[in-house]
C-alpha cells in the first residue's frame, strides 16, 4: 500500500505555469471560478453562494490535503501567480494505488493548451513522484473538451455508466477513463 506524505505541499512548475497550494487568499478567485455556471456545467457539485463558502470549499481541501486524503493544485501564469485553475488527485485509493484527477480552468484562458501542460505535469507527477499504478477520471459525455484532453493524454475510456449521478433532479450519464503507468 502506498503511503502519501504532503506535509511539505509540492509546488511544480512548466513552462508558462505555476502550479502551487490553494491557499484562502485564493478565495475571490476561487469563487469566480466555482460560481460560474459556465465552468460548473458539467460538474454536479453545489455551486458556492458567496465568498464565505469559497473559503469554506477551501479549508474542506486543506482538511483533505493535512489528512493526505486529496492533493489539488492551483494553476497560475508564472509572471501572475493568480488562481486561474485547479488541477488535483481525489479518491485518492493508497491500497490500490490509484487516484483519480481532477481540474478546471477560468474559461478566459480556455484553448490556450494550459490545461494540457498542467495536466501532463500533474500526470508525470502522480506516477513518478506518488508512485501510482493508475489515475482515473470521470467526466461528462457532454464535456467534449475534457474527455477529448483525456484521449490526448492516453486515457483509455473504461466505461460509460447509464444515469449513475443523480443530480438537481435528473439522472446524468457518466464517462469513466484510466490511464496505466507503463
Amino acid at each position: 500500500m502506498l503511503t502519501f506524505d504532503f506535509s511539505t505541499f509540492p509546488i511544480l512548475e512548466t513552462e508558462r505555469l505555476l502550479l502551487r497550494q490553494i491557499v484562502k487568499d485564493d478565495a475571490n478567485e476561487m469563487f469566480m471560478l466555482r460560481s460560474n455556471p459556465e465552468i460548473m456545467k458539467y460538474i454536479p457539485r453545489e455551486m458556492p453562494k458567496n465568498l464565505d463558502d469559497a473559503v469554506k470549499h477551501i479549508e474542506f481541501m486543506q482538511g483533505l490535503l493535512e489528512n493526505c486524503e486529496c492533493i489539488n493544485w492551483a494553476i497560475c501564469l508564472k509572471e501572475d501567480k493568480k488562481l486561474i485553475g485547479n488541477i488535483g488527485y481525489f479518491r485518492m485509493q493508497p491500497e490500490n494505488h490509484r487516484a483519480e484527477i481532477g481540474y478546471m480552468l477560468n474559461s478566459s484562458f480556455h484553448g490556450k493548451g494550459i490545461m494540457q501542460e498542467a495536466l501532463d505535469r500533474i500526470i508525470n507527477y502522480g506516477f513518478n513522484d506518488m508512485k501510482l499504478h493508475s489515475i482515473e477520471a470521470v467526466t461528462d459525455p457532454e464535456n467534449f473538451a475534457s474527455w477529448k484532453l483525456l484521449e490526448k493524454n492516453g486515457f483509455i475510456r473504461e466505461g460509460h455508466f447509464k444515469e449513475d449521478c443523480y443530480w438537481q433532479g435528473k439522472y446524468l450519464d457518466s464517462f469513466v477513463y484510466s490511464l496505466l503507468n507503463k
